[in-house]
């Protein structure tokens, strides 16, 4: 017969059975599924146990084991090893059980467990050790907030190639359950801040608290207690009046509510999307709002009505009112100005005034403006430019020693025409095939400056034969040089028409 405690109802019933009931051992057997030898067995120790039927009141189960199994306990009497000890042990680096249980052998081989056993009692006791506390979530307290491990593809309908997977945004209100889904394109701050907007608009207002997980996007340093924010994530929760407590980390627990929403998004609502190809993320998210809409109205198991009741009847009513207008996304950095006074913003140089180089400033861009700010005051301002590598220069930023020698366009052009046709042709071209005439200055003082060493009359050869190969670059004009072949062909006469070029716009282009 077992010993499990579970089991001991069923000893109870064994005596019930043939004391109250007075049936035979087979009978009995029968009744509760359980072997002949195993209700004579039951029965004999009852009967060596000195107790009588009824047991008396408050007799527990703990209490009968003890009497009708005391011989086999006496029998075995082993050992039990320290298991406080043994987990504290177990924190050290390279610290293994089978070391400790040959450490605990040693003292009393007769009575010690053996490996195995000794490893399962251990397990045991470290369940018992654990505590999990049933939360209890208030009406428009919180908003669990996580992302989905699983992503979702966005094919190329041209090349069928995934351009990028879409990361599945999660918020779940702690009293209904109430959940927002929707997909992004990534889990950076504008993602992840925008998300957050959207989920207010969907359930209609503001809870008091938000539980983000510890991403980048929302603490810049985790800590157990006292985690830094994001200051771009923490400006929105302002300018909805709510707070952020991020879960700890490493401790789910923190955010079971939102850990369950994942879940039943993942196997109720990604599950079902494996078999769609998705081109666009618009296209996404249409798929997924009507999943969602499905998910928040199923009727549920454990609670009475649906998300959507219990989040119209408990939530709604304690939401904080949206602000009259809705949060736009604003860029925060801090930026130190260069020695050419610029600052760097998503990888384009925007100018500020000279003074301020080597100074801190603050930046912060939106979709269509870029501001600089300076000890709090607006120093500059920008409109929003997405070429990367280019720069954005305002005059009055500049010196005016370098507003004396700055290189423009009409500049080059002139320099350049000093030398002939062909060199002028090149520089027009390089100004030409460039979104900002400013970003080809350097290439073309490349290409003047080549004067030095060679003169004016190979460069101006130089740049004559690179035109011929449809090829004026400064590296072939440069390699021409470098082998002396720009004389292959015969250069034009400083008399003769200008060079032309289907690429070049015209001398009074840039007057």
């Amino acid at each position: 017969m077992p010993r499990k405690r579970t089991e001991m109802r069923k000893v109870k019933d064994v005596l019930r059975l043939k004391f109250e009931v007075g049936l035979s051992n087979r009978d009995i057997g029968k009744c509760l599924n359980l072997g002949p030898a195993t209700v004579s067995e039951v029965l004999t120790r009852f009967k060596s146990s000195g107790l009588s039927w009824p047991l008396p009141d408050g007799f527990s189960d703990q209490q009968l084991e003890r009497k009708l199994y005391t011989t086999v306990t006496a029998k075995r009497n082993k050992r039990l090893p320290d298991f406080m000890q043994m987990r504290e042990e177990l924190k050290r680096k390279g610290m293994t059980k089978l070391l400790l249980w040959q450490e605990y052998c040693e003292d009393e081989p007769a009575t010690a467990y053996g490996y195995t056993q000794y490893c399962e009692h251990y397990q045991l006791w470290l369940k018992k050790q654990k505590r999990s506390m049933r939360q209890h979530h208030i009406a428009g307290d919180k908003l669990f907030i996580d992302y989905c491990g699983p992503t979702v593809p966005i094919i190329s309908p041209d090349t069928g190639e995934i351009r990028y997977n879409a990361q599945i945004f999660v918020a779940t209100l702690g009293a209904t359950n109430y959940t927002y889904i929707e997909a992004g394109r990534s889990q950076k701050q504008e993602d992840w801040i925008m998300a957050h907007v959207r989920a207010f608009n969907y359930i209609g207002g503001v809870p008091r608290l938000l539980v983000p997980d510890n991403l980048k996007s929302a603490v810049t340093k985790a800590h157990p207690y006292a985690p830094t924010l994001n200051e771009n994530y923490a400006k929105m929760a302002r300018h909805y009046g709510t707070a952020i407590m991020p879960a700890r980390p490493y401790k789910p627990k923190d955010k079971a509510k939102a850990e369950n929403a994942v879940l039943i998004v993942e196997r109720w609502i990604l599950m079902r999307l494996r078999h769609y190809v998705f081109y666009t993320l618009s296209e996404l998210n249409a798929k997924i709002k009507v999943l969602m809409e499905d998910l928040n109205n199923r009727q549920q198991r454990m609670y009475p009505g649906s998300r959507k009741q219990q989040f119209e009847l408990l939530d709604k009513p304690a939401l904080a009112s949206l602000p009259t207008y809705t949060y736009e996304y604003i860029d925060s950095k801090r930026a130190k100005v260069g020695p050419d006074y610029h600052v760097l913003y998503e990888k384009h140089a925007y100018s500020v005034p000279n003074v301020l180089v080597g100074d801190t400033v603050t930046l912060e861009a939106s979709a269509n403006i870029v501001c600089v700010y300076h000890h709090n005051q607006l120093v500059a301002q920008h409109p929003r430019t997405y070429n990367e590598g280019g720069f954005t220069t305002v005059k009055e930023h500049m010196p005016s020693s370098h507003m004396k020698q700055r290189f423009g366009p009409e500049r080059l052009l002139s320099w350049a025409e000093n030398i002939g046709a062909g060199a002028r042709a090149v520089v027009e071209w390089h100004i030409q095939s460039r979104k900002h005439p400013e970003q080809a200055i350097k290439s073309c003082l490349a290409i003047l400056h080549l004067t030095k060493q060679y003169g004016n009359a190979r460069v101006e050869a130089a740049c004559q034969k690179a035109l011929l190969l449809d090829r004026p670059h400064r590296t072939v004009v440069v390699n021409l040089l470098n082998h002396h072949k720009e004389l292959a062909h015969q250069p034009l006469e400083q008399d003769e028409s200008p060079v032309t070029h289907h690429n070049i716009r015209g001398q009074h282009y840039y007057q």
